[in-house]
């Protein structure tokens, strides 16, 4: 991984498309403020092989609910085709400070999930769709897998340096997902990192 750990890395973006003809790229967005692009010019791309390349951004901006982003020395569209399916990173050592009661989704990883006194399992994976809370991907001690609403309303506090997050699901939440997921197998957009940049 061109000598960093995946770990070291988080994910602000992943490329879906090609965009324009001098070599611009459509990215889904897995960051609150995308805003803070404009600061950011020294970029990572990480490819389906798993190898990261350093990028250098000359310019973005929104576009129906995703973000443009144009890098220096990708100027067709052919040579951006090659980036379609990236995840475009940042080293972990330069992401934002957050507020008490804010996380990164990269965070969440591995963290115990309770609902009141109970616990549902660990956290596997962070899945992104077209809802307005990310999806938890909690794994319970038997290997049933549960997906949890990472939403504001259902949490009552983090405690990451113990890897835990602590919820107050609806009555019924998990039952319901479960039968879901018995009738229909859900397509899912997996998304790996943070909520916060």
């Amino acid at each position: 991984m061109n000598g960093a750990d995946q770990a070291e890395f988080i994910t602000l973006a992943r490329v879906t498309k090609t965009q324009g003809r001098k070599g611009e790229v459509a990215a889904a967005l897995f960051t609150d403020f995308p805003e803070r692009f404009a600061s950011r010019r020294q970029l990572f791309g990480l490819d389906g092989k798993g190898q990261r390349h350093e990028l250098e951004l000359e310019d973005h901006w929104p576009h129906k609910g995703q973000v443009v982003l144009k890098f220096a020395g990708v100027d067709s569209i052919s040579q951006a085709e090659t980036l379609i399916g990236w995840e475009i990173q940042l080293p972990s050592s330069q992401r934002a400070p957050l507020e008490a009661d804010q996380v990164y989704i990269s965070d969440l990883k591995g963290c115990t999930v309770y609902d009141g006194g109970r616990v549902i399992g660990k956290v596997e994976d962070v899945l992104f769709g077209s809802g307005e809370a990310p999806l938890l991907v909690v794994r319970d001690e038997i290997r049933q897998e549960h997906l949890v609403p990472f939403a504001a309303s259902y949490i009552e506090e983090f405690v990451l340096d113990q890897k835990q997050v602590r919820m107050k699901l609806p009555d019924g939440l998990l039952d319901l997902d479960s039968s879901l997921k018995k009738d229909a197998t859900p397509k899912r957009k997996t998304g790996t990192e943070p909520r916060q940049l």
